[in-house]
């Protein structure tokens, strides 16, 4: 058996969003935090990317402006269907950055921090004794915590897997392009939702004007149809709008990066002492753009409640309470337009009611009550624009 490091006082399993600004929160306040992640260097993940003003807000309390970094500003949507088009203004300013951009930014922040932050290191197996984690390595090596936040994002760890979901058929992808110059234009300052058989995604700039392209599809239309090079054919053929934006755009990278299975819809049943935050916790459709925030929330939450002296358990339950409502109609709204009925009622009547879009952006966020209290929430909604 390895060599066994010394008992640590809070442990974070996982260098994303959540582990890192779980790590920080508790570091700013004076406590000892080792985090493990598993990747050596920075990497890219499959997400949309889209950063809402709830986010900013996290990242700005914690000394983090996504504007210094490069972030492009989203004002506006844009869906698309077969040959229809609709759109219409956010009911907020949001911005858009890339994670491999930002989740090291976060993790260089946590060591700054005072977080003892060892990469490479990847948890097999994580147990509890008497009230003692000891968290299993690949190495042979092992750590044992008093305290455990869980922040492996979607990939679960063995012997801790989530339950299956209402929604939990999909497959991930996600490609960043180049576009043809015009079509960034194009795209600049919006967030483009398209539709197609069984699936939906995103398209927006982050740093540099790279655009980021993201979605879901059915797993059984993906096996259907053949795989990734298939899907991409049969979306631009079904999708004008989006096979116009891609005309002439050149991938960056060789494959797409993919997901399987997401877990939408899922919310953390009962704890058992274990601290779960980021995808851990909440896994909400895609399409909402609060998936990122969702995970910054759950971690500043998790650890405030925990420098409190709560329990896991009444963190949990806040949790359930403050996010329940805005996973059922965001999952709901998700099952449906992966179907073929519930694709055509999306575009034509949001094209009889555009501001609907707007509508359901609003409704698909943390509510306002729930957030940590911050004197950057009123300026949250209203992200000024980068001085020169």
């Amino acid at each position: 058996m390895g060599a066994t490091y010394p008992t640590v006082d809070n442990l974070v399993i996982g260098g994303g969003l959540a582990g890192s600004m779980v790590a920080i929160r508790l570091a700013t306040a004076g406590r000892q935090v080792t985090l493990l992640e598993k990747e050596s260097a920075a990497n890219h993940k499959v997400c949309g990317e889209f950063l809402s003003p709830e986010a900013v807000q996290y990242l700005n309390q914690s000394g983090i402006n996504p504007l210094d970094l490069g972030a492009a500003t989203i004002r506006f949507v844009r869906l698309s269907s077969k040959q229809r088009v609709v759109e219409t203004s956010l009911p907020f300013t949001a911005l858009s950055l890339s994670r491999f951009t930002l989740d090291e930014a976060l993790l260089t922040c946590a060591e700054e921090k005072g977080c003892k932050v060892q990469r490479g290191s990847v948890v097999e197996q994580l147990n509890n004794q008497d009230n003692l984690w000891s968290a299993q390595l690949r190495s042979g090596k092992s750590v044992r915590a008093h305290t455990v936040f869980l922040a492996n994002g979607k990939h679960d760890l063995r012997g801790w897997e989530r339950a299956h979901t209402s929604q939990g058929d999909l497959v991930g992808f996600k490609l960043h392009w180049q576009l043809d110059p015009s079509q960034t234009d194009l795209l600049r300052e919006f967030i483009e939702l398209f539709l197609f058989p069984s699936g939906y995604g995103g398209l927006s700039l982050v740093e540099r004007d790279v655009a980021n392209l993201c979605l879901v599809v059915r797993r059984a239309e993906l096996r259907r149809i053949g795989g990734w090079s298939e899907l991409l054919a049969s979306m631009l053929d079904d999708n004008r709008h989006l096979k116009q934006r891609l005309q002439g755009a050149k991938a960056l990278w060789d494959r797409p990066l993919a997901i399987s299975s997401i877990p939408y819809g899922h919310l953390a049943a009962q704890p058992f002492g274990l601290w779960c935050v980021g995808d851990q916790a909440a896994v909400i459709p895609s399409f909402t753009g609060d998936g990122m925030s969702i995970a910054l929330h759950s971690a500043a939450l998790a650890a405030e409640m925990c420098l409190a002296g709560e329990s896991a358990e009444q963190y949990n339950h806040r949790l359930h309470a403050q996010l329940s409502l805005e996973m059922k109609l965001a999952t709901a709204l998700s099952r449906t337009v992966v179907t073929s009925a519930g694709r055509n009622l999306a575009i034509f009547g949001l094209a009889l009611a555009p501001n609907a879009m707007s509508a359901i952006a609003a409704s698909t966020r943390i509510p306002k009550q729930a957030l940590l209290a911050s004197r950057l929430l009123a300026e949250a909604e209203d992200i000024p624009p980068r001085s020169s």
